[in-house]
């Protein structure tokens, strides 16, 4: 006598589903690895797989991808009671650590990176912003006072310069330009998080090319800097991972700066001053560039490493 089919069972669907779409996530291998393990055993296998992938902020980059995984849950909490952890949540990890372990920059993996005092939205089309421009914000914030005045970012990426300076001056005024839509694209959306839209007005464009004759107080630029024959031997996650066109600075690294300090005594108006983010060598070049396009009170600034990172200085006054 032949045997029924059993009838369709709702539950064993739904497992084998959810077996089907887990195989096909980025971080199913170490799902697989971490069956077993509890979330302080999890931990302890990412960051040896996070060095062992040769990422040396291994601790750092595996706290951070748990923290965001967590939030609001803290890490603490979560170690110290079982119930806060999910397999849901080593799932979400695991995607996150799967992107990292192919060098995918952290900030790209969880999709936002700390800047002065914002948290600001990063991905494949800007640079990440890193703590070296921090002091090119210091700078300006400490030789402009508090007076109303009117910027220019060139080449404003994901807008942290301009972002963090409108943040801390409620007076000012700002205009970011870049040449990629898609980089403008994130910097719009920065704006807009950080409540500075009334204040900020973005545009395509090449440098200062479309822009009008002594229109601004202050320009401010972290250009592309990096020697082209540099740019191969870069760590992963700048090399294959941030954009060429932020970072390729030509056959000696200055060929922005030649570009835009040429324009400067053209866009900025008498006694604007200028802030220029700089490679760690190049601070004797560009003040020389600065120099010969006739700015004045030129110095430059170091960072928190003591390595020459802004150079700094104004337009020639009415009567210079």
């Amino acid at each position: 006598m032949s045997q029924r089919p059993s009838p369709p069972n709702a539950f064993d669907d739904a497992v084998q589903a959810n077996a089907t779409e887990q195989a096909g996530r980025p971080g199913f291998p170490l799902v697989q690895a971490w069956q077993g393990l509890d979330l302080a055993g999890i931990r302890r296998h990412l960051v040896a797989a996070l060095r062992a992938a040769g990422i040396d902020e291994a601790e750092d980059d595996a706290r951070f991808m748990i923290g965001h995984v967590l939030e609001p849950v803290s890490l603490a909490q979560a170690l110290a009671d079982a119930a806060l952890w999910s397999w849901q949540d080593a799932a979400r990890l695991a995607d996150l650590a799967a992107l990292r372990l192919r060098r995918v920059p952290l900030s790209q993996v969880l999709g936002s990176k700390p800047f002065w005092t914002l948290d600001l939205k990063v991905t494949g089309d800007v640079l990440t912003p890193r703590a070296d421009t921090e002091a090119l914000v210091e700078a300006v914030l400490g030789c402009c006072g508090n007076a109303p005045l009117h910027m220019l970012d060139l080449g404003t990426g994901s807008g942290a310069i301009l972002a963090a300076l409108l943040s801390e001056r409620p007076a000012w005024t700002g205009q970011g330009i870049d040449l990629s839509p898609a980089a403008l694209a994130v910097a719009q959306q920065n704006i807009d998080a950080c409540a500075l839209t009334p204040r900020a007005q973005l545009a395509q464009g090449r440098w200062g090319e479309a822009l009008r004759d002594h229109s601004f107080d202050l320009v401010v630029s972290n250009p592309p800097y990096i020697v082209r024959e540099v740019l191969a031997g870069l760590e992963p996650e700048v090399r294959d991972h941030e954009p060429a066109l932020a970072l390729d600075g030509g056959e000696d690294g200055l060929d922005a700066y030649r570009v835009i300090i040429a324009d400067l005594p053209r866009l900025l108006r008498a006694g604007g001053w200028f802030a220029l983010e700089i490679g760690y060598d190049q601070g004797a070049a560009v003040l020389a560039l600065a120099e010969a396009a006739g700015l004045t009170a030129l110095e430059c600034r170091p960072d928190l490493a003591g390595l020459d990172r802004v150079v700094l200085g104004q337009a020639l006054a009415a009567n210079g």
